[in-house]
C-alpha cells in the first residue's frame, strides 16, 4: 500500500511539474519579451538585454492599440450583459416550467453547436450585408450572444436543476409570483453559475479572432485580437516586442474581473436550503 502511494503521488507531481511547465513556459516568453529594448524578429526565451518600459508607450503612441482596446472593453461588457441575462432567464425557464416545443428545442440546441463557426461565416456575412451590420460592434456582440446562447443555455438549465424546486413552492405558498421567486429566491443561489458565465463572455471578445476579422474591415474598429495580429502576420516586419506588450495588457481587465468575481466560484451554496 506504501509502495502504491508512493507511485501514484510521484506521477501526479510530475505531471502537475509537466503541465506548469507547459503554462508557464510561454507567459515567459511573452513577459521578457514585452520589456525588452529594441524590437525582436522571432519569440525567444532570454533574460539578456536591457528592460524597459519603452514598448508599451509605442502601443499608445505610435499604433491605435488604445483604440482597439476600448473597442474590446465595450464589446465584452455589453455582450456579457446580454448574454448572462437571456442565458439566465431561458435556463430557469427550461428548468422550471414545461412547454410544448422543449425538448425539441433543447435538442436543437445541441445540434447547432456542433456547427462549426467556420462552415457559418457565409451565412453570417449575408446576414451582416442585409441587417446593414458589417463593420459594426453591434452584429459582433450579436453574434457573440447568439453563438453562446445554446451550449450555455444547457449549462446554465443543468444548474438551475440542482436548487431544490421546494424554494419555488414554499415562496408560491407565500404567495410570491414568478418573477419575485426568481429573483429573490432562485437567483441569488445561482451566483457561481452567473459568475462563471459572466466571465467566459466577458474573456471571449479578448480572444477571439475569426469572426472579428470577418465582420470588422476599418482598422479604428479592430479589437486588440485583430489588431495584435498586424503586428506579426507579415514575416518581414515582425513587431514581437509590440505584441507581447500588448498581450500582457490584454489580462489586466480579466484579472480584474476573475479577482472580483472569485468569491462566487463556489459550489454548494443551496445545501441546506430545506429542511428534511
Amino acid at each position: 500500500m506504501k509502495n502504491k502511494r508512493f507511485w501514484n503521488q510521484f506521477f501526479t507531481y510530475v505531471y502537475l511539474i509537466f503541465m506548469t511547465v507547459i503554462i508557464i513556459y510561454p507567459l515567459l516568453i511573452t513577459v521578457t519579451s514585452a520589456f525588452k529594448s529594441g524590437n525582436l524578429i522571432s519569440f525567444d526565451l532570454s533574460f539578456e538585454g536591457e528592460l524597459t518600459l519603452n514598448n508599451f508607450r509605442r502601443l499608445f503612441n505610435d499604433t491605435l492599440y488604445g483604440t482597439w482596446y476600448m473597442n474590446t472593453l465595450m464589446v465584452a461588457v455589453v455582450a456579457m450583459f446580454i448574454q448572462v441575462t437571456i442565458i439566465t432567464l431561458a435556463g430557469y425557464a427550461y428548468s422550471r416550467y414545461r412547454f410544448i416545443g422543449r425538448k425539441s428545442s433543447l435538442k436543437f440546441f445541441i445540434v447547432v453547436q456542433m456547427v462549426p463557426t467556420i462552415a457559418a461565416l457565409t451565412a453570417f456575412y449575408v446576414m451582416a450585408l442585409l441587417v446593414g451590420g458589417l463593420d459594426t460592434h453591434g452584429f459582433l456582440i450579436f453574434l457573440y450572444v447568439g453563438g453562446a446562447i445554446p451550449m450555455n443555455t444547457w449549462l446554465m438549465k443543468g444548474y438551475f436543476d440542482t436548487v431544490p424546486i421546494d424554494l419555488d413552492e414554499s415562496a408560491k405558498l407565500d404567495g410570491a409570483g414568478h418573477l419575485r421567486t426568481f429573483a429573490q429566491i432562485v437567483l441569488p443561489l445561482m451566483r457561481p453559475m452567473i459568475a462563471v458565465q459572466a466571465l467566459w463572455a466577458f474573456m471571449t471578445p479578448f480572444g477571439e479572432f475569426m469572426l472579428a476579422r470577418f465582420i470588422l474591415r476599418s482598422p479604428e474598429k479592430y479589437t486588440v485580437a485583430i489588431g495584435l495580429q498586424q503586428f506579426i502576420n507579415d514575416p518581414r516586419q515582425q513587431r514581437v516586442t509590440l505584441f507581447a506588450a500588448g498581450a500582457i495588457l490584454i489580462a489586466v481587465p480579466i484579472s480584474i474581473l476573475f479577482f472580483y468575481l472569485q468569491k462566487n466560484f463556489v459550489s454548494g451554496l443551496t445545501s441546506g436550503g430545506t429542511k428534511g
